[in-house]
């Protein structure tokens, strides 16, 4: 197998303050972890280009784009409230976490790798059109898929989400939008509180308990998520990775373990392997307990890369 590994130096930049969750060590502690596994050395190794401004207005508006351009300072942090703070590199790591999607894109539909692993923050998936939110200031799950169906003419895509927060932008994005099937996972009731019930033919949301542990997961992947994949036989499968599922992330309690990550993600591949010729396009999105980020990922990666 052939896996890109996408992503770039400001990202390591946007800070949104000491002691907060969604910080640069989640990055250093994924390659750190590669690293050390020995994978890194399996995998291509990509800079993220900045997306354009023409690929960001495919899934968010003009308003919101001149909006955050404008409270991005050239000195200092602007609080834009709703767990998002800016700094002087925060509006570029934003450009190049999407852009990274989009590259990915590029590489997988090309044939140049076979899959891919973006490592890059901010997040995306609680970004809508008009809204920034939740450490996400871009959609970048989105904007890649909306590069799929638009650069490639692809008329199928299909989103799965495994974060342990609802991707509440991606859905509200594409939620009238056939051509793109989301199915996600998700504590609940939870932050941000939406999701549960709110699905369509192709918006799958497969709700969890706290406490519910890994079963609960195995039987909604198992029972709703690969049935939905096999009906909508999409050309290209996106993963929205979040790793705070982990029993040992405070930031909830579904209790799952790196195993898991290696589980859902062997599915998938599976999955796609059958379905879209192995394309698939995986992004970052959340995981804040350091060492099980990084071994989460790492076993996440790994299935990815047939290691």
């Amino acid at each position: 197998m052939s896996t890109a590994f996408i992503s770039h130096p400001t990202c390591l930049r946007h800070d949104q303050g000491r002691g907060h969750p969604e910080s640069a060590a989640r990055l250093h502690a994924i390659e750190d972890q590669l690293l050390a596994s020995g994978v890194l050395d399996h995998l291509q190794r990509h800079t993220a280009p900045a997306a354009t401004r023409e690929q960001l207005l495919r899934v968010h508006s003009e308003a919101q784009l001149r909006w955050i351009e404008s409270q991005s300072p050239s000195v200092g942090v602007v609080n834009l409230g709703d767990d998002i703070v800016l700094n002087a590199w925060s509006l570029e790591a934003a450009q190049h976490a999407a852009g990274a999607v989009v590259q990915a894109v590029d590489l997988v539909m090309s044939g140049e790798a076979d899959n891919a692993f973006c490592s890059v923050r901010p997040p995306g998936h609680h970004a809508s059109r008009d809204h920034s939110s939740g450490f996400c200031i871009f959609n970048n799950i989105a904007v890649g898929a909306a590069h799929a169906l638009m650069a490639y003419g692809l008329e199928r895509v299909a989103i799965c989400d495994f974060d342990v927060h609802h991707g509440n932008g991606t859905e509200a994005i594409f939620h009238d939008d056939p051509r793109v099937l989301l199915c996600s996972s998700f504590q609940h009731p939870f932050y941000p509180f939406s999701g549960a019930d709110t699905g369509n033919a192709h918006i799958v949301p497969t709700p969890l308990a706290a406490y519910s542990g890994n079963e609960a997961m195995r039987h909604a992947v198992e029972t709703v998520w690969l049935p939905a994949l096999r009906a909508f036989q999409p050309q290209i499968l996106f993963i929205s990775a979040g790793f705070d599922a982990h029993r040992d992330d405070d930031m909830a309690m579904l209790g799952w373990t790196d195993a898991d990550y290696a589980w859902i993600t062997t599915q998938l591949k599976a999955a796609a392997d059958k379905l879209c010729g192995g394309r698939i396009v995986s992004a970052l999105e959340g995981g804040y307990a350091l060492d099980a980020l990084g071994r989460s990922a790492t076993a996440h990666v790994r299935v990815l890369a047939g290691i």
